[in-house]
């Protein structure tokens, strides 16, 4: 069950989206506000808006700014969002997935296409590369939430699919549907997760090398720019040896 985390190269640097608070609280914000507004506006009694504010709560968002994206759903204030996948082809022969919730579909599309191709991609159709990754529960915890045989006990016990265990933290699988049962049985023996949501796992992962892998991370800072955009998905995998050389 336990592997060696590839997960801080698949979702996209943690880091580079600490940078960006007020984008992030946005993008936190619209999620929550849609979750409220497809069930009932209490966490407890809504699947996905209790998602939404832990993933909030797990970047340090304000419990006020939290319970105002609530309230404008139970106001029915504000724009109607509706979720968009984009699927397309960075550099590299890397297959990408955004995830987006817009008002406009044609601004979102078009935002998309161009940074695709301004950073060495292609945007393709729906299902172009989606076959290529798996539909599955994601929930992470950082690598002081216990050892990995700790976690692993953990994860079993509460139903999980498979674990990842690295210096970066853990990263625990479920089924789709067995998602918020495993992060509540979780969160009784780990405490609070640092992720806890639907993602996209490649099967295989294509390993970048520098010149590839400095065009790659623009696209996806472009992408992740974009207000609409909320979560951007990869078959990328990046060497720590190749991220130095980037970064430096």
């Amino acid at each position: 069950m336990a592997g060696h985390s590839k997960f801080k190269n698949i979702m996209h640097r943690k880091g580079a989206q600490d940078k960006k608070r007020s984008n992030l609280f946005s993008k936190l914000s619209r999620e929550i506000t849609v979750a409220a507004k497809m069930g009932m506006p209490d966490p407890d009694m809504n699947p996905r808006l209790r998602l939404a504010v832990n993933a909030a709560k797990a970047q340090s968002m304000p419990k006020d700014n939290i319970q105002r994206a609530i309230d404008k759903a139970s106001a029915n204030d504000g724009d109607n969002y509706e979720e968009v996948r984009y699927e397309g082809y960075g550099p590299g022969g890397s297959a990408i997935i955004v995830e987006a919730l817009t008002d406009n579909r044609n601004r979102t599309a078009t935002n998309i296409r161009t940074a695709f191709s301004k950073n060495g991609g292609n945007l393709g159709t729906e299902g172009s590369v989606a076959h290529g990754f798996e539909r599955l529960g994601l929930i992470v915890y950082p690598a002081d939430a216990g050892d990995e045989e700790k976690v692993l006990e953990a994860a079993l016990e509460a139903g999980a699919e498979d674990i990842a265990s690295s210096d970066d933290g853990h990263e625990i699988w479920t089924a789709p549907d067995d998602l918020h049962a495993v992060a509540e049985a979780l969160e009784k023996s780990l405490g609070s997760a640092e992720t806890v949501k639907l993602a996209w796992k490649p099967n295989l992962t294509v390993d970048m090398d520098e010149k590839n892998a400095g065009t790659l991370l623009k696209l996806i800072d472009a992408l992740d720019d974009d207000d609409d955009v909320q979560t951007v998905w990869g078959n990328y995998d990046i060497s720590d040896e190749v991220m130095e050389k980037i970064e430096a």
